[in-house]
């Protein structure tokens, strides 16, 4: 697993040695940034479910401004931490070992890019995108990896599903505010 483009293009990144996380395929992350490639620059990031801490790091890797790593495990939490030192932006990131749920009630930041990416199958986005909607900034822009055959709701508060993308047993859900 490596950063695909910018200041840490080509750095490996660790993966937690354990089985909780479910790393994103390479050509969804590319996915991901090929349809918010103008709205990383300078934005605030929220990485949800965040796993190794991946796509977060890959927005730091194209100019976001900051980003917020969320994840419950503590172990996968130290991993992120040593993918953000060994690429250089740990002092523009913060990192909440905390259950989403948690962490999206107490929060008090506006986000300009959410990356949602959670456990497959448990219907897990539909459940916090009320709460995920209300820490946008006006003009934000949310992006979800999902199971295929998950149902994403179509709209959520002044959010829409504006398209998903397929890609074999994974889907990404773009919502936009309306």
């Amino acid at each position: 697993m490596n950063v695909i483009t910018g200041t840490a293009r080509g750095r490996k990144l660790l993966s937690p040695s354990n089985d909780v996380t479910r790393p994103t395929a390479g050509v969804v992350k590319e996915a991901i940034f090929n349809i918010i490639q103008f709205e990383v620059e300078g934005a605030k990031v929220l990485d949800l479910f965040a796993g190794s801490g991946q796509l977060g790091i890959e927005a730091l890797s194209r100019g976001a401004a900051g980003c917020t790593f969320v994840e419950s495990n503590k172990e996968v939490c130290e991993v992120i931490e040593r993918n953000l030192r060994s690429t250089g932006f740990f002092g523009f990131s913060r990192v909440e070992n905390v259950l989403a749920e948690v962490f999206l009630k107490r929060a008090g930041v506006l986000f300009d890019i959410a990356i949602l990416d959670p456990p497959y199958a448990e219907g897990i986005i539909n459940k916090v995108m009320p709460s995920v909607v209300r820490l946008m900034a006006e003009n934000g822009v949310i992006i979800c990896e999902a199971a295929k055959a998950d149902t994403l709701d179509e709209r959520f508060g002044k959010y829409k599903l504006i398209r998903e993308y397929r890609y074999g047993k994974r889907k990404l859900g773009l919502f936009r505010s309306v």
